[in-house]
């Protein structure tokens, strides 16, 4: 408005030019997710975790590439969206919040990209990244999913005990 009033309607082209720009940490994301979109079959990837807030369009951004491709993604906004349970909730390309099996098959080594908001502090992705590390030991120490007292799986309870204990374990010294 301002430069129509000060150059008029007719001249506002030549002193007025409009285009869309992102941040050059959001455009690095988004050139990083691609590049292992294009490479995610020699990367053998069993999907991609993005995390960050569920209100950011530019991480929304970031499900997107994947999904499109049809690659397995995941968009969670904090840690404890990964369950003890193998379940993860996440928030799908529409904004929808769902609730999904999550590792395929625990007892084989698990290949995913990680990427994260721009504005996403690094400690989420850490807390993250150590939820599915614990998820995985707790697998492991149960030699796929059994108790030593039972052959059935155990219970999410139980599960999420196991994942205090190993965690305390892992931080002790």
């Amino acid at each position: 408005k301002a430069i129509m009033e000060k150059f008029g309607p007719q001249n506002v082209n030549e002193h007025y030019l409009e285009f869309d720009t992102i941040c050059d940490a959001t455009q690095e994301r988004q050139d990083a997710v691609h590049e292992l979109v294009e490479n995610s079959s020699d990367l053998g990837l069993d999907f991609i975790l993005v995390v960050g807030g569920w209100d950011s369009s530019n991480t929304a951004h970031l499900l997107e590439i994947p999904q499109h491709a049809g690659i397995r993604s995941f968009h969670i906004n904090r840690a404890e969206c990964i369950s003890a349970d193998n379940t993860i909730t996440h928030r799908d390309m529409k904004g929808n919040i769902v609730t999904e099996p999550f590792i395929v098959d625990l007892d084989k080594d698990v290949i995913m990209g990680v990427t994260s908001g721009a504005s996403t502090p690094d400690a989420a992705v850490q807390d993250s990244l150590s939820q599915i590390f614990l998820l995985k030991q707790i697998n492991d120490a149960t030699a796929g999913g059994k108790t030593a007292s039972s052959s059935s799986s155990s219970s999410a309870g139980d599960l999420s005990f196991q994942q205090e204990r190993l965690a305390r374990q892992l931080a002790q010294p």
